[in-house]
């Protein structure tokens, strides 16, 4: 009898190539919906169909005949001006990833949505897992669209008309940053160069995209239909997470240090010279305001129920390093 066929959507993202990893190792038969070929996919014994979210079609022939669908393709962006297509791809994008699930007879979706559908609680309180989101009060696009699409499953589910679980991950480190994200940018800026500066504000909860790969296996098989599951780690200061960095790749510690004034008025000149160079952003005036709001999240629920245990963030980031230093030489 031929296994049952579990999909990725997403694949080429820091937390889809680890997904994609985990099943590969665990033996399932994987099917990835991509847009395109690359190289990051060498040596993977994967079915690949070319398309994307966006395209009905497209996840129709990828969802035949698949047991579960793990949906994680979405558009993060920080920076300004991308708001149509943030929508376009993850909102009327799960919208579409449902209505082929259906069509297809899919026995299951994982949904990756994000702590930022959250709207942080005052003072610093401990946030658990919730039914029902309000993307109207929240601060960003980005925010916005994972929330309404999370919301947009529930419903489904209520419906009866979808087995879906949800899960929120953090703010994702650790290696296989093939695209570089945001915070891949900074780890390799202070392996090349060091950093000469830190902050003396803020703090962020981050987690390795293994750990969160390991999440959403365990909730394809062990989640319960229309439960939701933090998948979080260690949250530390942004002054710890960059000294532990410098640390890592063995580089001095900074002693100068910037306060929230002095960060918060250079922001909108970075987001003006990320969008000329078309840099990856570090500091923009949403990044920051992120930094600045309560990131005090409960796992304990998918400690019980998933059997979650996520790793150190220096364990993350010396994995990260020795990653990049392997393959960007």
């Amino acid at each position: 009898m031929e296994k049952p066929i579990s999909v990725v959507t997403g694949a080429t993202g820091h937390i889809g190539y680890a997904l994609l990893k985990k099943l590969v190792d665990s033996g399932e038969n994987v099917r990835i919906l991509i847009r395109k070929d690359s190289k990051q996919f060498d040596g993977i014994e994967c079915e690949k169909v070319f398309g994307d979210v966006t395209d009905y079609a497209s996840l129709e022939k990828a969802f035949e005949g698949a047991d579960v669908v793990y949906h994680l393709a979405g558009l993060i962006d920080i920076n300004v001006g991308n708001d149509d297509m943030v929508w376009k791809v993850n909102f009327e994008g799960t919208k579409n990833v449902v209505k082929a699930c259906k069509a297809c007879k899919v026995r299951r979706l994982v949904y990756a949505s994000s702590v930022d559908a959250y709207q942080p609680l005052p003072n610093n309180q401990l946030m658990k897992e919730v039914t029902r989101f309000e993307p109207d009060i929240l601060d960003g696009t980005y925010a916005k669209t994972k929330a309404s699409a999370t919301n947009f499953i529930f419903d489904e589910v209520k419906n009866g008309e979808l087995d879906a679980v949800i899960v929120y991950p953090g703010a994702c480190i650790g290696p296989y940053d093939f695209k570089v994200s945001n915070v891949g940018e900074m780890v390799r800026t202070v392996v090349k160069h060091g950093y000469p500066v830190s902050l003396n504000f803020g703090a962020y909860n981050f987690v390795d995209i293994r750990d969160v790969a390991d999440g959403m296996y365990s909730a394809a098989k062990n989640g319960r239909t229309g439960e939701g599951y933090i998948l979080c780690g260690e949250q530390i200061s942004v002054d710890e997470f960059i000294c532990t960095l410098c640390k890592v790749c063995g580089k001095k510690i900074p002693k100068l240090k910037m306060g929230y004034g002095i960060v918060s008025i250079g922001a909108p000149i970075c987001e003006v010279y990320y969008k000329i160079s078309k840099a990856t952003p570090l500091f923009t005036r949403y990044s920051i305001r992120k930094l600045i709001s309560n990131c005090n999240f409960s796992i304990e629920k998918a400690k019980t129920e998933l059997g979650y245990e996520p790793m150190s963030v220096e364990q993350s980031l010396k994995d990260m390093v020795k990653w990049i230093k392997e393959n960007e030489k």
